[in-house]
């Protein structure tokens, strides 16, 4: 037999430090996305935030902008939203504020919000049922009137 003389090649491989290692390399590209119309608040806790209209069609609406002031909605300062800063209306009356395209960002407290939508539940639930009992009082026995309030969604039926 013959001896067989093993040889050992050295490869060098190329090996990059682990401070230049980052992962952006490693990260898919990113995507291009539709800017939002109305971009979101950082929330502050215990408040609610809302874009009040303060003006359409470059008409002043002060009777909704009242009607919110009234509610309790207090206009946010730029100093409290900073990513806010570039995108203000810069011809704005309410110069101290966030306003865009018409809308101006309002807060409330949570707890205020909340009562709030309570009182309008209750102001919708009676006014259904103020109309449910109009209608129901001009029902004839020989032909009832029958209210059902209930939907359902179904997709695709059997034919």
């Amino acid at each position: 037999m013959s001896d067989i003389k093993k040889t050992a090649t050295l490869d060098f491989v190329e090996v990059t430090p682990r401070e230049l290692d980052t992962r952006e390399l490693a990260e898919r590209p990113k995507q291009w996305t539709a800017p939002e119309l109305l971009p979101e608040p950082d929330k502050q806790a215990g408040y609610e935030y809302r874009w009040v209209r303060v003006s359409m069609l470059n008409t002043a609406d002060p009777r909704n902008v009242s009607r919110s002031l009234r509610e309790g909605w207090e206009p946010v300062r730029v100093e409290e939203q900073p990513k806010f800063k570039l995108l203000t209306d810069p011809d704005s009356r309410f110069k101290d504020n966030i306003e865009i395209g018409g809308l101006l960002l309002c807060k409330a407290p949570a707890e205020m919000v909340k009562q709030r939508n309570e009182y309008y539940e209750n102001l919708t639930r009676s006014q259904t049922e103020a109309v449910d009992n109009n209608l129901m009082r001009q029902s004839d026995p020989r032909m009832p009137i029958f209210q059902e309030r209930k939907s359902s969604v179904s997709f695709g039926g059997k034919k």
